[in-house]
């Protein structure tokens, strides 16, 4: 694909708010609270089991429960946003989120806190759909570019700082109660987030507003298939036997219903999600990309925290300083190629994976060539490498697939986006962590040879990411020299 290009539907009197880098930090503060929240807890695990006395159960729906109801929610409270307004949307989402932080932090047992972060969850998937759909709204052309490549940063920072602050938090609050610190960290965040929300993201004015059915349906079948599919994935490790693979064919039985359901739906109303989008290449091949890449992306990070802290006994605070240096390249390179993004299109994303296949490859080389406690030092330059890639990804990802979205269904459109994403990082771990913990109980706790023989897959999926982004460059050259011919042709004065 070419350069990102406009929605088309944007107004001819379009003016810009001057409120809007302001509005886009409040935005990408809170959607950074919510996303550190995914991999920030996975360092915390060990301090959880010994304060709560939590089981290994226990644990995984602390983790699974998260990502089960973030992904839940996106799609509807996507769609909610762009027919109510997304600030609101966006604050009571914050709100939420806050709550369930505080109601994490005092958690007396585990069955509580696996509660609240249920619902921890669902107000991450409430306020996320609404970032993405206030960036469409507040900028255009060029400064969207480089809006979405700030949220491409804070998305990649999010997922690999998260074990540092984690380790940092409790190492201050120290091995009993340091996890809780973990959790009340996001209180004062989530409320200066909404106080500074209230003052500078524009409400949407009366006369924009959709009165529009919220397809309840749509949103019942939807729901259903992403429980389906994410359940078995997200609790991999602790279901045994194969009839649990069951639930997925019934969620792609749910999908395909869904999908003649949006059809009939869509022919009298507006329906959930707009299937036609799906026709554009630029949208279908980008939530591919997403899907693919965040599978390999997230579970890189899962088993090298798990490889560091389990294997070569790193605290949880040595482990986040370890992955410190993908968080460095990733921040850099991200708000880098939002600047670039308009320019050089979908091949600017295909240079990113295979920078990242190159750089995850040269980590699980470092490991095999210095083993023990120095694994930390020899992988820092391989996941700064991976880091710029990825940088290269995410944000430029993010505004190609999202182009050619009309804005006032920004919000649905990047739920489904998001969903894609929820979906992929649920695979990852889900394939990437069984080849893990199968490979440490067959080499009588290799955690070395485990982590290579796992992240290998995860380079396998960003193999398949980048064939994706290869197809979209091929099939988009393809296109603009059939628009050259036709334009040549038309040209031409008959005659002449």
């Amino acid at each position: 694909m070419g350069p990102a290009s406009g929605t088309g539907d944007e107004p001819a009197d379009y003016t810009p708010d001057p409120r809007r880098w302001k509005a886009l930090a409040v935005c990408l503060v809170a959607g950074f609270m919510s996303l550190l929240d995914v991999s920030i807890v996975n360092v915390a695990l060990p301090a959880i089991k010994v304060g709560l006395h939590a089981t290994q159960s226990d644990l995984q729906w602390v983790v699974s429960g998260y990502a089960l109801t973030f992904g839940l929610i996106l799609v509807p409270s996507g769609r909610f946003g762009d027919a109510r307004g997304r600030r609101n949307v966006f604050i009571l989402g914050v709100a939420v989120f806050a709550l369930a932080s505080a109601g994490c932090g005092i958690s007396p047992n585990p069955t509580l806190l696996i509660i609240t972060r249920l619902v921890q969850g669902l107000a991450a998937g409430l306020l996320i759909p609404q970032v993405s759909g206030l960036i469409q709204q507040l900028f255009r052309g060029a400064e969207r570019g480089k809006a979405f490549g700030l949220l491409g940063a804070t998305i990649g920072v999010s997922t690999a700082i998260g074990p540092l602050l984690g380790g940092l938090l409790i190492a201050v609050g120290g091995e009993r109660e340091g996890w809780r610190y973990v959790f009340y960290v996001n209180v004062p965040i989530g409320a200066l987030a909404i106080l500074l929300a209230l003052r500078l993201i524009p409400a949407r004015r009366a006369e924009n507003r959709r009165r529009q059915n919220l397809d309840p349906v749509g949103v019942a079948l939807l729901g259903l298939g992403v429980v389906l599919l994410l359940l078995p994935l997200a609790q991999e490790q602790q279901w045994h036997g194969r009839w649990k693979w069951l639930l997925v064919v019934a969620a792609l039985v749910v999908f395909v219903v869904f999908v003649w359901w949006e059809r009939r739906y869509g022919r009298r109303r507006d329906s959930l999600v707009n299937l036609e989008l799906f026709g554009k290449r630029s949208y279908g091949l980008g939530l591919i990309i997403g899907l693919v890449y965040l599978a390999g992306f997230t579970a890189t990070f899962f088993v090298f925290t798990l490889f560091l802290q389990q294997g070569e006994h790193y605290s949880a605070l040595e482990a986040g300083i370890a992955v410190t240096p993908f968080a460095a390249g990733s921040a850099v390179s991200a708000a880098l190629a939002g600047r670039v993004i308009t320019k050089f299109g979908r091949p600017l994303v295909a240079v990113g994976l295979a920078v990242v296949a190159i750089g995850v490859g040269g980590a699980v080389l470092a490991v095999h060539l210095v083993p023990g406690r120095n694994v930390g030092w020899a992988t820092a330059v391989p996941l700064l490498v991976a880091g710029a890639g990825s940088g290269a990804v995410l944000s430029p990802n993010l505004t190609l697939t999202l182009s050619e979205v009309p804005v006032r269904e920004a919000g649905s459109a990047g739920g489904v986006l998001q969903t894609f994403q929820r979906i992929g990082s649920a695979i990852g771990i889900a394939t990437v962590g069984s080849v893990f913990f199968a490979t440490v109980a067959s080499s009588h706790n290799d955690y070395p040879r485990a982590f290579q023989r796992a992240v290998l897959i995860s380079v396998a999926f960003d193999v398949v990411a980048l064939i994706a982004a290869l197809v979209d460059v091929v099939a988009g050259r393809a296109a603009d020299a059939r628009h050259h011919r036709r334009t040549a042709r038309g040209s031409v004065i008959p005659g002449r």
